[in-house]
């Protein structure tokens, strides 16, 4: 061995080392609870129905329909797009937020003028604890004379 260098050891006094295990223990705990607190003030979306059916409607007749919704969650909903699987369905979202509690809803304008069946998807994305919910409509559009 080198005369010049020494060795030190050094033992940890064992409340030290417990002290150290409780901060850890507290710290991963707050975290944890912060996590918990964080996921429970959400928004949350709630609609009466996911499906609009139309049944059998005339050519031209009214195409505008209405999907309601509750946020039932604990901060303001806010619906940031909504989107139709086509150019046929025109879907309009609510300007803005929706407080807790309160209801609003979406408007789906089908062009009535298509004669045949409707099957399309409205795709709504929001704030909410689920970010992306998928609506339907559904029916069928008679054409001029058709019993």
């Amino acid at each position: 061995m080198d005369a010049g260098v020494k060795t030190f050891t050094f033992e940890v006094h064992p409340k030290l080392e417990m002290m150290k295990k409780t901060v850890l223990m507290l710290f991963v705990g707050l975290v944890s609870l912060g996590i918990y607190a964080q996921d429970a003030a959400a928004a949350k979306i709630e609609f009466k129905s996911e499906t609009i059916d139309y049944g059998e409607i005339e050519k031209g007749s009214d195409g505008v329909r209405v999907f309601e919704f509750t946020n039932t969650g604990s901060i303001p909903l806010v619906i940031s797009n909504v989107k139709s699987s086509c150019g046929c369905t025109i879907p309009k979202k609510p300007e803005g937020p929706i407080l807790p509690g309160k209801t609003g809803q979406i408007e789906v304008k089908y062009d009535t003028k298509r004669v045949g069946p409707i099957r399309k998807a409205i795709t709504v994305t929001s704030n909410a604890d689920t970010p992306t919910k998928v609506l339907k409509i559904k029916g069928t559009v008679k054409g001029e004379g058709a019993k």
